[in-house]
Order: structure tokens, then sequence, then C-alpha cells
């Protein structure tokens, strides 16, 4: 299965080992979940979990991000011509899912990503989405 994860989704799972959260970031470092990135999702997830407010250790970050690289789908985000998004960086993370065709975009910020159905990417919460892959196990 491959899916964007959005930043908020890997800090909720490094800051805490439980939940749903952590459960995708183990499936994600296990390889059982490919997700899709470009230049821009990598700069960002570099930039968020390096921030000293959350006092991740360097070297796990950096291996995360390096096993996303190597595991993951390369793609180049195709521009939706959409200009107005609740985040900055929502865009960023749409174009991906659209280019890649992604099976969903996981985020914790789901009223940010509605237009997506448009375009026929499913998101979903971290907890939706662990479902999902219960009912394919």
């Amino acid at each position: 299965m491959i899916i964007v994860l959005d930043t908020n989704v890997l800090v909720s799972g490094l800051k805490s080992p439980y939940g749903p959260p952590a459960r995708i970031v183990d499936q994600v470092i296990s390889s059982e979940i490919r997700v899709a990135f470009d230049d821009r999702i990598v700069a960002e997830y570099i930039d968020v979990l390096t921030r000293g407010k959350f006092s991740f250790d360097p070297y796990r970050v950096h291996a995360i991000v390096d096993h996303i690289k190597l595991m993951g789908l390369l793609a180049v985000g195709r521009p939706l011509g959409i200009v107005d998004l609740p985040g900055p960086t929502d865009l960023t993370f749409a174009e991906v899912a659209v280019s890649a065709r992604v099976d969903a975009l996981v985020t914790g910020n789901r009223a940010h990503f509605g237009f997506l159905k448009d375009h026929g990417i499913d998101v979903l919460s971290p907890t939706e989405f662990l479902e999902v892959l219960d009912r394919l196990a």
C-alpha cells in the first residue's frame, strides 16, 4: 500500500510509542507501507522533526527519513491549481498524493484535504487508515 503521510502523523507517531500514529510509523519502518514523497515533503519532515521543541533524536529522524527515501515512492507533484488551503504545506502533500495515485493520504487534519475526494484520493485519519489495513489483512 502506498500513502502520503502528513507530517503531523509522523510527529505523533514519534512522540508516543502508543496509538495509531505509532503503529503507522512502525509499518513504514518495516516497509509494510510505502510513503510517496517529493523533495518538498522530505524537507518538511526534516524541518519539523528536528525542531528543538520535540527533542527527537536527530539520528533517528534522519534514519526514518532516509528509510522513506529509500523504500518509498519518489513522485513529481503536479500543480493542482488550488491556492486557498488552511495549511501552507497542504498543497505539497495533495499534489504528491494525486500525482502518485496513492491509496490514501493519512493526516490528523482531514478537513484540510476534503477536495482530494474529487481526485479519487481517500483522506483518512490514522485510526481510519489502520481500520482499512485490518480489513485488507
